[in-house]
């Protein structure tokens, strides 16, 4: 089997099965819309600590931006907050790289079912799609702990 068709199949797979879809309760939720296909999403996250308790989500659009939140719940729960940024920021690059990163054992060992989107890295109209549920993320995150810093 092609690398590319195995991809192509662990994306189908996160969007057909989704981990983490249901909204659930949270520390921070935001919603973001991608203006040039109409994919969005409301993303919660819940914080233990420093540690991600959960990531929940309710989404539509195409099955690459469904695909890439299952995903993301599946790398980010349960890890700690900066070893989640290192797995965000690994991600973010390899979808800016128009396809001239191949991941290496490094990062596939870090992105797990994350190395699938490579190939959709080669398609800047892709990459938004890709990233919308990551971006949320970021967002819902800085907006938890901006929340913790005002009650403390």
């Amino acid at each position: 089997m092609k690398l590319d068709s195995m991809y192509q199949e662990v994306i189908l797979d996160h969007y057909k099965h989704p981990h983490g879809r249901g909204l659930r309760d949270g520390d921070a939720e935001v919603h973001h819309v991608n203006p040039t296909c109409g994919d969005e999403i409301t993303l919660r996250v819940k914080y233990d600590g420093e540690t991600i308790e959960d990531v929940s989500y309710e989404g539509q659009g195409c099955s690459i931006s469904q695909a890439s939140a299952s995903v993301l719940n599946d790398l980010l729960v349960g890890k700690e907050l900066a070893d989640a940024r290192k797995v965000q920021e690994t991600f973010l690059e390899l979808m800016q790289s128009r396809g001239q990163i191949e991941p290496d054992d490094t990062m596939e060992e870090l992105l797990e079912d994350a190395v699938a989107f490579a190939g959709v890295s080669k398609y800047p109209a892709r990459v938004k799609c890709a990233l919308l549920s990551w971006m949320a993320w970021k967002d819902a995150t800085a907006q938890a702990f901006a929340e913790e810093a005002k009650t403390a």
